[in-house]
């Protein structure tokens, strides 16, 4: 061995120094598969490339890492741009990833199908959280950029349709860097003011880059948080964005929004006439019923009076018939013999019922009698009171008491010398 002995950071630097020189090394790309994916709280993305016989150490700074459109996992494969270096820490050479892209399908699609599946976990697509849209709104907010065909087409739509309704345009850029965020901030400022009670919100056909304004969370999020209904007509008929999925109605264009938002005067013209038509038909067939139920009402009364009329003329005539009518004192007369009739029943009821009661008066005067104590007077007996209460026993009365003697004809005053009451 020979030379000077050298440190182990020398040594790492030398390397390094040898890897930054190599210029195929500086501008790199590089296909693998990402394995031990990780977010660092800095923003620093930090995983691996692999494929069936290496695997080498990768590294993405936060300001490279924001410019991706799409959330990178494990197991995905990719192509990186980037430089070859080695960290002096760890001794070990790495990839300093400035770009990446998915392998074999378009990141733009890939940020498109994660957003996608993200919100739609939240329930931002479910239907329940849908507002219906105004029948006849008063404002309408086109968000949108002020200068393309699409606002044109739209006010003129509106106008033709609806001219009762505000067109209020609210410009935004619609592609670009910043795009989003003007969009979306746009919306939540319609929205907290109530400067309209319908948005539109979209813009004219493009590539998917052109439309991929309406693809960003931000947007979905605002469209999602607005109270006022939000309908999406972004591009043509065969565009597909996320905001579409988000709004309250997807429109296919602009136009199509413009006919979907506002009904058409000449169409609610012709139904106001034929409501008009029906209503007088209506009207016309109430007043025939009315006619009709009075018509049979007025035959109902005359039914009614007549059979009233033949009553009364059917009384008149058996009166007239009636002897009262041709001979008013033999009516008299039979009316008289009723009374005197009537008078001599009543007179030998009351004998019947004066005889009735004077037999049942003599049966109870008799008991009365038979049953008197007096009546046993007259066989020789007497009865004995004190102070008015008749004695009943010896034990009633005591020597010196004073007692009334009642016998047939006249009573006795005594006076008790003795009492024997055995």
């Amino acid at each position: 061995m020979s030379g000077q002995p050298i440190t182990v950071s020398q040594l790492t630097n030398y390397i390094k120094a040898l890897l930054e020189r190599a210029t195929p090394l500086q501008s790199l790309c590089l296909r693998g598969e990402i394995s031990n994916y990780k977010i660092h709280h800095s923003g620093h993305h930090y995983f691996t490339l692999k494929d069936e016989n290496a695997v080498v150490n990768a590294v993405m700074f936060a300001g490279n890492a924001q410019k991706l459109r799409f959330r990178p996992e494990s197991g995905m494969k990719v192509i990186v741009y980037g430089r070859v270096s080695l960290f002096p820490k760890s001794g070990q050479y790495q990839i300093y990833v400035s770009q990446m892209l998915p392998d074999g399908v378009g990141a733009l699609y890939i940020a498109f199908e994660q957003l996608k599946q993200r919100l739609y976990q939240e329930g931002l697509f479910d239907k329940d959280k849908k507002k219906p849209l105004p029948a006849y709104p008063s404002t309408i907010a086109l968000v949108t950029s002020p200068t393309g065909a699409a606002v044109r087409d739209m006010v003129r739509i509106l106008k033709k349709r609806w001219p009762l309704s505000r067109v209020l345009v609210c410009p935004v850029k619609v592609q670009g860097e910043g795009a989003a965020q003007e969009v979306a901030e746009m919306l939540r400022y319609v929205d907290e003011h109530r400067l309209a009670d319908l948005i539109i919100t979209g813009r004219g056909g493009g590539s998917i880059e052109d439309l991929w304004a309406f693809n960003e969370e931000p947007v979905a999020r605002a469209i999602a948080q607005c109270s006022t209904p939000v309908v999406s007509a972004v591009g043509h008929e065969p565009d597909v964005t996320i905001s579409d999925y988000v709004a309250d109605l997807r429109a296919a264009t602009p136009s199509n929004a413009a006919e979907m938002a506002v009904p058409d005067k000449g169409e609610l013209w012709l139904r106001l006439q034929d409501w008009n038509r029906h209503l007088e038909m209506l009207e016309t067939r109430r007043l025939q019923l009315l006619s009709q139920k009075i018509e049979e009402s007025h035959r109902r009364m005359i039914l009614v009076e007549k059979r009233r009329v033949q009553l009364l003329c059917q009384q008149l005539s058996a009166l007239s018939q009636k002897k009262i009518m041709s001979s008013p004192k033999e009516y008299f007369n039979e009316r008289r013999l009723s009374l005197s009739f009537s008078q001599e029943r009543m007179i030998a009821a009351a004998r019947e019922n004066v005889g009735r009661k004077r037999k049942n008066f003599i049966g109870k005067a008799a008991t009365l009698d038979a049953i008197s104590p007096l009546k046993v007077l007259s066989r020789g007996y007497g009865f004995v009171t004190k102070e008015e209460k008749i004695i009943k026993t010896a034990a009633d009365i005591a020597p010196g008491d004073r007692i009334d003697l009642r016998l047939q004809g006249g009573s006795a005053s005594c006076l008790v010398e003795q009492v024997d009451k055995a």
